[in-house]
């Protein structure tokens, strides 16, 4: 008999977009992350499922998740996207060894 632990995390956000591109490079391959658009009465929402062998994997993994969550709203609420203008539009100097 096979065994499986499952969560699923759903956190509203202003901006879900930003937060799940923010925490998907840390995702396992026991996670997937979505964004739920808004409606008339939610908020946009990202949510992970997370599939573990054992209820003490679910757990470690949930906790880390958490954690990374959490590190993302803190850094998101504070960074603006920035345009580094012509310098990120020029092509690399190659004269340089």
């Amino acid at each position: 008999m096979s065994r499986r632990a499952t969560a699923i995390v759903r956190t509203e956000h202003d901006d879900p977009e930003r937060i799940a591109r923010a925490i998907e490079p840390d995702n396992t391959d026991e996670m997937e992350t979505t964004v739920d658009a808004p409606t008339e009465t939610t908020s946009g929402a990202v949510v992970t499922r997370i599939d573990r062998d054992t209820t003490g994997g679910l757990h470690s993994t949930v906790d880390d998740y958490v954690v990374n969550l959490d590190v993302a709203m803190q850094v998101g609420q504070h960074a603006e996207p920035t345009d580094t203008g012509p310098v990120s539009d020029s092509e690399p100097d190659d004269t340089q060894q």
